[in-house]
């Protein structure tokens, strides 16, 4: 079973949001953290989190990309019960049983957003349209038989 897994490429993660998540994170694309915040009163960090960022289920940080990996049905289990209690505590779930049901609900989406094969990164976008929330995703696979560990994203030139 694939699931997201937050990562960092550099430290820009740690400067554009209130807080970052954790690279290794189990990740959701995680709306519903950002619907108890008033649009017209974020801070430039919270607007950068509502456009780019997915959310930890471990620290509820933000992350601007993930990557699909594999994930294993007690691993999956422990992201659903976080995710409700996150839910539960923090952002108004009316019972248990709802906030469950709402994690599972995001849980779901997730796995089929993680259908891509291992390693594929994914960026979002969201923006608010006529009082909801669209979100559309990026993907960048990697390439069969390309040695990324001998890639360089940026050098120092003198």
């Amino acid at each position: 079973m694939h699931f997201l897994r937050s990562i960092q490429l550099d430290g820009s993660d740690l400067q554009v949001f209130e807080h970052a998540a954790e690279p290794g994170e189990w990740a959701v694309p995680g709306s519903f953290a950002l619907l108890c915040i008033d649009p017209q009163t974020r801070d430039p960090k919270q607007r950068e989190a509502f456009r780019h960022g997915f959310i930890g289920t471990d620290s509820f940080g933000h992350s601007s990309l993930v990557a699909v990996a594999d994930i294993s049905p007690v691993c999956l289990s422990g992201v659903i019960d976080r995710i409700a209690a996150h839910l539960r505590r923090h952002c108004g779930a009316p019972t248990d049983s709802a906030a469950r049901s709402a994690a599972e609900e995001e849980v779901g989406f997730t796995l089929e957003l993680s259908s891509h094969p291992i390693g594929t990164l994914i960026a979002l976008q969201r923006e608010l349209v006529d009082d909801s929330i669209e979100e559309a995703f990026r993907t960048v696979s990697r390439q069969e038989g390309v040695d990324h560990s001998q890639m360089r994203l940026w050098a120092t030139v003198d």
